[in-house]
């Protein structure tokens, strides 16, 4: 069979992903990396060697963690449909041990976007970033984030088949209590549209990219998930507690939260250079 014959077997492995509790952005995500393949294969047979040479064809378009990403989801639907002996191997990725300072959002940066978001009179964007940044929450958990729980501090969120909970600073309840008084938000979601739906991440990427310019920070680095690794690296270097961040963060593995206290490698630099193991002769 061809890639259009493939494409009718879509509604069954999105219902599959449902029923393995994958969240609704990866099921979206494997959906979207499924039909890629779809679009290589065109009217070609599907067989091994075409599974392979679009791995090939990934490998030349795309940066080696995303080759990963779309290979796990185009084997998940071969062996959804049975054809397990289609599948090929993940690239093998050299542990990173450094993060690159082209996309680390540093406090100074977060601090110039809120300044421009007061300064363009846009309060909702500036206490959407504050929350996300001040809370490590996910944006998809934004949501959790209601007029009920600024009286209580706190909020229990759900995702990926976990229940944790999540504090509200004070000052931060504070403000929010004032914005939806101001607003007239007597329930519910706090961030939501004109039509009372949560915003989402495409709503809240475009928000926050109107703000790069003016606040002098590179786009690379303006992007909701970097606010929650911001929270992970500020509250890794007062507590030291790593365990305890990936549970406040809702990770399973402390491997995924090494990845967001990832520092930039300035410090080790200069530490390699108080050594003064080199020589100079003159």
């Amino acid at each position: 069979m061809t890639s259009i014959n493939y494409m009718n077997q879509l509604s069954g492995y999105e219902l599959y992903l449902y029923e393995e509790e994958r969240s609704q952005n990866t099921i979206q995500k494997y959906l979207r990396d499924t039909k890629k393949f779809f679009a290589f294969l065109g009217e070609k047979e599907l067989c091994k060697a075409e599974v392979m040479k679009f791995k090939e064809q990934l490998i030349q378009d795309y940066a080696p963690a995303s080759v990963n990403s779309i290979i796990a989801a185009v084997n998940g639907f071969l062996e959804w449909l049975g054809f397990a002996n289609f599948k090929v191997k993940p690239l093998k990725i050299q542990k990173e041990i450094f993060s690159t300072p082209e996309k680390e959002l540093t406090q100074r940066e977060y601090e110039r976007l809120i300044m421009v978001a007061e300064k363009k009179e846009n309060r909702k964007l500036s206490l959407l970033l504050q929350t996300i940044c001040s809370t490590g929450i996910r944006v998809s958990e934004l949501k959790h984030i209601t007029v009920s729980a600024l009286h209580t501090g706190r909020t229990v969120v759900a995702c990926k088949g976990k229940n944790r909970t999540v504090f509200l600073p004070k000052e931060l309840c504070k403000a929010l209590k004032q914005y939806c008084k101001e607003n007239h938000i007597v329930n519910g979601s706090i961030f939501i549209t004109k039509n009372g739906t949560p915003l989402d991440r495409s709503n809240i990427w475009k928000m926050m990219k109107k703000l790069c310019k003016e606040a002098n920070v590179s786009e690379r680095k303006v992007f909701p998930h970097n606010l929650r690794h911001l929270f992970a690296r500020t509250y890794y270097k007062i507590e030291k507690d790593i365990s305890r961040l990936a549970d406040i963060l809702g990770h399973s593995s402390i491997n995924t939260t090494r990845i967001y206290t990832m520092e930039t490698g300035t410090k080790h630099a200069k530490q390699i250079d108080k050594m003064n193991l080199t020589y100079s002769r003159e």
